[in-house]
């Protein structure tokens, strides 16, 4: 079983930054199985994938709005994986949650592929 929980979001100015954190409890296997991925949901939107990363680490994609402005990395050892977000804009706003899987190929960002969800953290920009 895997339980993961977000935390780091907040209000912020537009340009800001943010630095999430999902920190994994696990009882069987350890977090360098899974690989993990930041989604987000603004209201009446679909959940969209912001950036995945594969259990090495070694694989990271981003979503075509958050190239160049967000990143991905992980630290096993901790049980962390963190989403650092620069020159955040209004339409960054949303709850975001990290998710796991054991079996995604190539780490993709797809919702539906990803079994084990955090419950979320809201990120306001706005001035």
């Amino acid at each position: 079983q895997l339980q993961l929980v977000e935390s780091g979001g907040g209000l912020v100015q537009p340009g800001g930054s943010l630095t999430l954190s999902c920190v994994a409890s696990t009882s069987v296997l350890t977090l360098d199985y899974y690989n993990i991925g930041w989604f987000r949901q603004a209201p009446g939107k679909e959940r969209e994938g912001v950036s995945c990363i594969s259990n090495s680490g070694r694989i990271t994609n981003y979503g075509d709005s958050v190239k160049g402005r967000f990143t991905i990395s992980r630290d096993n050892a901790k049980n962390t994986v963190y989403l650092q977000m620069n020159s955040l804009k209004p339409e960054d706003t949303g709850v975001y949650f990290c998710a796991a899987d054991r079996w995604v190929v190539q780490a993709m960002c797809i919702a539906s592929e990803y079994d084990y969800w955090g419950q979320g953290t809201q990120v306001t920009v706005s001035s």
